[in-house]
């Protein structure tokens, strides 16, 4: 009986902030794939293991979370001024689809030291010991990151005493630095930091009512709605949220709507096939409770509680890329991540989130009637976790 070989491509699986995804260099993939379009999504569909109608990615590297469902290629850039051009692939579990539409702010931890240790940055750019500053296109948004990595004995640090909540154990820092983190925009809202041109929007949203929501493209676009509005208190953990169907539900219809009112897509029904943005996060005041851990955390602890939906659920600690939008939002006055902080004016925050806390740092101005931030600055840390070859069934694409 005749039978398809399997195909083995070389591959590393990184941990990148609380994420997880599989790295390629572009000249390693198999020649169909190493351009857009359906084959490139079917390898990376079968090397993650989706669709599952199981939701568990047991054939494949997936982790059956939003968190753990992610591939990476990275190349040498094709742009003078920079090191590395970084595309980032969300894949989804249970649908054949990947969405390319955002960043992985987690997995921009990641790039750097991949990158270095992949021969895709020049020698002369990496100290024998010290820190090397890579420089990182975001092809998926047209944006610009700062990766600062640890380099001992000419090789990436790994290992350190940096503590992340979210990561079970200590690593080497790495400082991300997000350039001109407001997205370019697409549709109506084209390169406005704020779409809709409010801080405070009245988002009506059938079945939920009409809620007060900032609807900011910066990071990654993102909804922000007051906890209290839909029910919650901002200290809920993964369980409170995950296992309600009819709590899915809303959250899905509240960004469906808030993607139109953005103008990222034109009608609510297109959100189906555009899942990894934007993103629902919910704030609140800051108030004691204990993370997924164990670990308390305390009013004094925080400036202000954030939840976090992606991909359909709550994430268990923070997107990398919702986090830079916090900070973002945090630093404009009247917007109600502002706000939540207690309203005042600040080049930083630090939020609770189910894992813990995480601190983010942006500074904010008005030019010409229109707010821009320059710069979001927050630290993560990365390590490999296995390289070599993944292997697919020779048909997969």
């Amino acid at each position: 009986m005749d039978h398809i070989p399997q195909i083995k491509i070389p591959a590393t699986y990184m941990r990148g902030g609380t994420s997880k995804g599989v790295f390629f260099r572009l000249r390693d993939l198999p020649e169909a794939v190493q351009m857009p379009g359906e084959a490139r999504d079917k390898l990376l569909l079968r090397v993650i293991g989706s669709p599952d109608p199981y939701g568990k990615q047991i054939d494949g590297m997936g982790g059956a979370t939003s968190s753990t469902s992610k591939a990476v290629i990275l190349s040498k850039s094709t742009k003078s001024d920079h090191d590395v051009d970084y595309l980032f692939g969300q894949v989804s579990i249970d649908k054949a689809f990947v969405d390319w539409s955002g960043n992985c702010g987690n997995l921009s931890a990641a790039v750097g030291p991949f990158a270095i240790s992949n021969g895709l940055v020049d020698a002369s750019r990496v100290p024998k010991e010290g820190v090397a500053t890579i420089r990182i296109w975001q092809a998926n948004i047209g944006k610009t990151i700062i990766a600062h990595v640890p380099i001992t004995h000419g090789v990436v640090q790994e290992t350190g005493d940096f503590e992340l909540d979210g990561v079970t154990f200590p690593a080497a820092e790495v400082q991300l630095e997000f350039l001109d983190p407001a997205d370019e925009g697409e549709g109506e809202g084209g390169g406005a930091m704020f779409p809709t041109g409010q801080l405070v929007d009245d988002l009506e949203v059938p079945s939920v009512g009409t809620l007060k929501a900032t609807m900011i493209n910066a990071g990654i676009p993102t909804i922000f709605v007051n906890a209290d509005a839909i029910g919650y208190t901002g200290t809920e953990l993964q369980d409170a949220i995950n296992g309600d169907a009819k709590a899915l539900a809303k959250f899905e219809t509240i960004r469906a709507h808030g993607a139109v009112r953005m103008g990222l897509i034109q009608h609510i029904d297109e959100a189906a096939k555009r899942q990894h943005t934007p993103k629902v996060a919910f704030v609140a005041k800051p108030a004691a409770y204990v993370s997924s851990s164990g670990k308390p955390v305390g009013v004094d602890d925080v400036d202000l509680l954030v939840r976090a939906m992606s991909m359909g659920k709550l994430h268990h600690a923070m997107m990398g890329t919702a986090a830079v939008a916090i900070g973002t939002a945090a630093a404009i006055p009247g917007t109600l991540v502002n706000l939540a902080a207690g309203g005042t004016t600040r080049t930083a925050v630090r939020f609770g989130h189910p894992s813990g806390t995480l601190r983010v740092g942006a500074e904010a101005a008005q030019v010409n009637g229109e707010w821009i931030v320059k710069k979001a600055i927050m630290s993560r840390s990365a390590r490999v976790l296995m390289e070599g070859w993944v292997r697919v069934p020779g048909d997969a694409f």
